[in-house]
């Protein structure tokens, strides 16, 4: 009990703390009709036309569909390469395969770090690098989503790997078995259906990436989009953008069969649904590989040329045939810092926007509370709000941030503003699906009692939902508020302000030190945030 109570006062300080440093981030904005471009509110209009109106005409839809495989593909060889990445490393990274103490904790420092640096990274920062390094190839967009993707699933697996329970592991060493025969007899088994399950998660979230990988000219739905937007041609911008929704979709329900299929063991004319999903994802792996490196070989990234440009590139990065790189000149230093508290800002205003917008929405997303089984309340419009809001959810979390911010651009004048909201736009749909599983996931009991006391839906949410659900609430805010600040420099690629637009500025210019000197910036920004969202997670626990 007196844990308890020590808990709450943690947990209502938190939510206020982080109330204040939202409040903060607004004062970074100038709150006047200069935010909007004069004719923003006509194009929003025409956007939102084209929302109602895309274009279904026989050459665009042809053209959707080899957008989407295009995105599909480089999603597919991008992830199976990350995959394969990720288990190596998050193995190595877990210290299973380590006889002492020292060499368990030097394995996992090591490769813990490894993993830290290439997810901190965004994709399409590493997809920019590359280009710049050995122009525009397929292997550009593999590689680009490879290696965040990599690190993520890595950091996660060697999570998994840890976590297992003693019991079975204790008894395997115990009759002798020895590291590698402990891992695959008793470490992988325990874990497999949770690295399948958040494998078949991270491919969702590689789609979007996938298709942001257009920003480069690499291809896919996002170039499609891109080329739409620049030619004002709205209906065939949401034309594009259905299309990604679409596959999104596709990906999430063919994730749900195969993490229903790993719970369940449920079979198909015979054949049960691990089988068959593993035959298709070997079909698809093939398919993907055939596809994008048709006429490519991997050695041609190897190519005197490609090695020229790749050392010039990356020389220049380290400062190579410069007398005064950025990264050691105060003056830039300071304007690069100006820049990073700029970001972190914007990440917060973003989060804060995306929690405000769920927290308004969460309750009627929640299906115990349409159907009436958590406040006894049945009302005729409960399903109609369910399902709206819950599409709303799939709309909001479909599109990338980066989609969202091309069109906002066109309403708002550049700065933290339409960045902020792209971000929050993308972010809201996440946190509200997620928010919504909590609701859905609690003891209703409580909660029925105080609705059969007479309480009204607020009173039964202040009373007895929101305590119950506020830790994993404030865990999904400071979850999110990471990806965001990973995010947040992509953004700013198209004039959303922060780090993102001085770094596209700087690579236009082939200003290569101060490319690293923000990236740096970036990193260390990256890092804090994940050191601090850990830490805040770990006290309210």
């Amino acid at each position: 009990m007196k844990n308890s109570a020590l808990l709450l006062p943690k947990r209502f300080i938190l939510s206020v703390f982080l109330i204040a440093i939202f409040v903060w981030s607004l004062f970074s904005v100038c709150w006047n009709s200069g935010l909007f471009h004069a004719g923003g509110f006509v194009t929003l209009l025409q956007i939102v036309k084209g929302a109602i109106e895309p274009d279904f005409t026989p050459d665009i839809l042809a053209n959707g569909l080899k957008a989407a495989w295009i995105t599909l593909a480089y999603a597919v060889a991008g992830m199976s390469l990350a995959i394969l990445y990720a288990f190596i490393v998050g193995i190595l990274a877990s210290g299973t395969l380590t006889s002492t103490k020292a060499a368990h904790l030097t394995s996992k420092i090591f490769f813990r770090g490894i993993l830290g640096f290439t997810r901190s990274i965004h994709e399409l920062i590493w997809a920019w690098l590359f280009v710049a390094a050995v122009g525009l190839s397929p292997y550009a967009a593999i590689l680009a989503l490879a290696i965040p993707y990599g690190g993520i699933l890595g950091r996660i697996f060697a999570d998994m790997l840890n976590d297992v329970p003693e019991e079975p592991i204790l008894a395997l060493k115990a009759a002798g078995a020895s590291k590698l025969q402990v891992l695959v007899y008793g470490h992988l088994p325990l874990v497999r259906a949770d690295m399948i399950s958040y494998t078949m998660y991270r491919f969702e979230c590689s789609i979007r990436s996938s298709a942001i990988m257009s920003f480069v000219g690499l291809g896919g739905l996002g170039y499609e989009i891109q080329l739409s937007l620049a030619d004002l041609k709205y209906s065939q911008v949401w034309t594009y953008v259905y299309f990604l929704i679409a596959l999104v979709l596709l990906i999430d329900g063919w994730s749900n069969i195969v993490r229903r299929g790993l719970v369940e063991e449920k079979r198909v004319n015979g054949l049960s649904i691990g089988w068959l999903s593993s035959f298709l994802t070997v079909l698809l792996i093939i398919l993907s590989w055939v596809y994008v490196t048709a006429g490519i070989h991997f050695l041609d990234l190897f190519s005197d040329k490609n090695i020229q440009y790749g050392q010039r590139f990356f020389g220049g990065m380290f400062g190579a045939g410069n007398p005064h790189p950025a990264y050691l000149d105060k003056d830039n230093w300071a304007s690069a810092l100006k820049l990073t508290l700029e970001t972190l800002k914007m990440s917060i205003m973003a989060i804060g926007f995306a929690t405000m917008a769920a927290f308004i929405t969460v309750l009627p997303a929640a299906r115990n509370i349409a159907n009436g089984q958590l406040t006894l309340k049945k009302r005729w419009y409960n399903w109609i709000l369910f399902g709206f809001i819950r599409i709303l959810y799939i709309f909001s979390r479909s599109v990338p941030e980066l989609v969202w911010a091309m069109m906002i651009i066109f309403l708002f004048k550049p700065g933290l503003l339409p960045g902020a909201i792209a971000l929050a736009l993308h972010n809201f749909g996440i946190l509200g699906k997620l928010w919504a599983e909590v609701i859905e996931d609690m003891d209703s009991r409580p909660i029925r009692n105080l609705s059969s006391a007479g309480a009204s839906r607020w009173q039964s949410f202040y009373y007895g939902i929101l305590p119950n659900v506020l830790p994993r609430f404030l865990t999904y805010i400071l979850y999110r508020w990471e990806v965001i600040m990973r995010t947040t420099i992509v953004v700013g690629f198209v004039g959303a302000g922060g780090l993102g637009i001085q770094f596209k500025l700087s690579m236009s210019y082939f200003q290569y030190t101060n490319i690293t000197l923000l990236l740096i910036c970036y990193m260390v920004l990256v890092v804090i945030a994940d050191f601090a969202s850990e830490s805040t997670r770990k006290a309210v626990k």
